[in-house]
C-alpha cells in the first residue's frame, strides 16, 4: 500500500476514533517507542493469502523471502484485523498465518483433504518461516545492494499469536479427535514454546490473543442463539448442540484463565523471557461485547446482527449468497468474524500496542 492512502486511511481513523495516530505508551511496564512493523501467526482468523499459496502450489510452501500480497477476500470476507493494523498505523506487516493451523500438528492435527496432508501449523512451518525470512539475505541487483529481508528492529516490533479456534473445535480436542495422550495442557504449552521461538529470533514485543468466544459462533451457539445444527466446516456435527456448545464454553474460558494466569508466571517468576513485554489482549471480551453490544459495533445499513452471518453456504460449501449489509454482523460465516468485526479487533489492537488498552494486562 503506497504511504500516502495509509496516511489517509490513519487520518480518517483519528478523526472518527481515539486510535488513529502514534501515542506512545502509557502502560509502565509496556516501552515500546515506535511501532514500525507487526508479525503475525495464526490461522484463518489471521492469514491472507498463505494458505492459498499451499493450494496453488500442490501443497508446496512459499520460498523463503515470499512477499505475501495483501487480500481483500479472506475467511472473514474481506481486510483481515493484521492488515487493518499495518493500514491504521504505516506499518509493515509480516503475516505467517495459515488457514486451517492449529500450534502443532503433533496434537492435533487436521487433514486438509486438497493436498492430503495436515494443515500447516506454527510449530511445523510458521515458525520456521519466519526464522528463515528473518535470517535471509536479499542478494544484490544492478538497482540495489544486498539487504535483509525483514526490517524488524526488536524495539520498534511487535508480534502477536492468535491461535486456539481449530485447536480446541470440531475434529480436534471438541471432538475428542487429539493425539492419544494429549491434553489441552499441551496446547498451551505449545503456545508458550512458539514466544520461545520469536523471543530467540530477536522479538521481544509480545501480544497474545486470547481465544475466541467460540461458543458464540454460529457453528457452536446453541439454538437460541443462532447455533447451526449442521454446517459445511462440521457436517457430522452431534444432534445435541446444546452441550456443544457449554463443552465449548467451558473449554474456552479455561484455556483463557490459564493464559491470564501463566503469562505474569513465566515472566515474573520463571523469568523465562528476560527484558521482553507481553500484553495479553482478552479478544474474547471484546468479542463477547460486540456480541451483547452489536448496535455500538456494527455500522452496517439493516440492524445489527450478532447471531447471524452474512455468507450462506450449502454443506458442500458450494451455492453460496451474501447479505446484502455486511457490516450489519458479527459473523462472515459460521465460524469467521466479519470485516466489521476485523476493523473492531485492529482498532483495539491499536490501543493494545499503544499500551493504554482496556482489553489488556500487561506483563514485563
Amino acid at each position: 500500500m503506497q504511504p500516502s492512502i495509509c496516511t489517509a486511511f490513519a487520518l480518517v481513523l483519528s478523526l472518527t476514533t481515539a486510535t488513529g495516530h502514534w501515542k506512545g505508551p502509557s502502560h509502565p511496564s509496556w516501552d515500546l517507542r515506535q511501532f514500525k512493523s507487526l508479525v503475525t501467526f495464526g490461522d484463518s482468523y489471521t492469514d491472507e493469502n498463505r494458505l492459498g499459496y499451499f493450494g496453488a502450489n500442490n501443497g508446496s510452501a512459499p520460498p523463503t523471502g515470499w512477499v505475501e500480497p495483501m487480500s481483500f477476500n479472506t475467511a472473514g470476507g474481506g481486510i483481515t484485523w493484521a492488515r487493518w493494523v499495518s493500514i491504521y498505523t504505516c506499518t509493515t506487516l509480516c503475516n505467517y498465518a495459515v488457514s486451517g493451523a492449529v500450534c502443532s500438528n503433533a496434537l492435533t492435527p487436521r487433514t486438509w483433504d486438497a493436498v492430503h496432508a495436515p494443515f500447516p501449523d506454527i510449530a511445523g512451518y510458521e515458525l520456521p518461516a519466519f526464522t528463515a525470512d528473518a535470517a535471509y539475505i536479499v542478494p544484490a541487483i544492478p538497482s540495489a545492494p544486498a539487504h535483509r529481508f525483514l526490517s524488524i528492529p526488536p524495539q520498534s516490533t511487535v508480534y502477536a499469536t492468535w491461535i486456539g479456534t481449530n485447536d480446541l473445535g470440531a475434529s480436534a480436542f471438541l471432538t475428542d479427535s487429539q493425539v492419544a495422550g494429549k491434553t489441552i495442557a499441551d496446547y498451551i504449552d505449545c503456545v508458550y514454546a512458539a514466544f520461545d521461538g520469536i523471543y530467540a529470533a530477536g522479538g521481544r514485543y509480545f501480544v497474545l490473543m486470547n481465544a475466541a468466544p467460540l461458543q458464540l459462533a454460529p457453528l457452536y451457539a446453541t439454538p437460541q442463539n443462532g447455533g447451526l445444527a449442521k454446517s459445511k466446516y462440521w457436517g457430522d456435527k452431534p444432534a445435541n448442540i446444546t452441550q456443544v456448545s457449554y463443552r465449548m464454553w467451558e473449554t474456552v474460558v479455561g484455556v483463557n484463565a490459564i493464559f491470564a494466569a501463566r503469562t505474569p508466571l513465566e515472566l515474573l517468576v520463571k523469568r523465562r523471557y528476560p527484558g521482553a513485554r507481553f500484553a495479553v489482549f482478552d479478544v474474547n471480551s471484546l468479542i463477547t461485547d460486540i456480541w451483547n453490544h452489536p448496535d455500538t459495533y456494527l455500522n452496517g445499513t439493516a440492524p445489527a446482527n450478532a447471531t447471524g452471518f452474512v455468507q450462506h453456504c450449502d454443506l458442500t460449501g458450494s451455492d453460496c449468497t451474501l447479505d446484502a449489509s455486511p457490516d450489519s454482523f458479527l459473523w462472515f460465516d459460521e465460524l469467521h468474524p466479519s470485516q466489521q468485526a476485523d476493523r473492531v479487533i485492529a482498532k483495539a489492537f491499536v490501543d493494545v500496542v499503544e499500551g493504554q488498552s482496556k482489553w489488556a494486562t500487561y506483563w514485563a
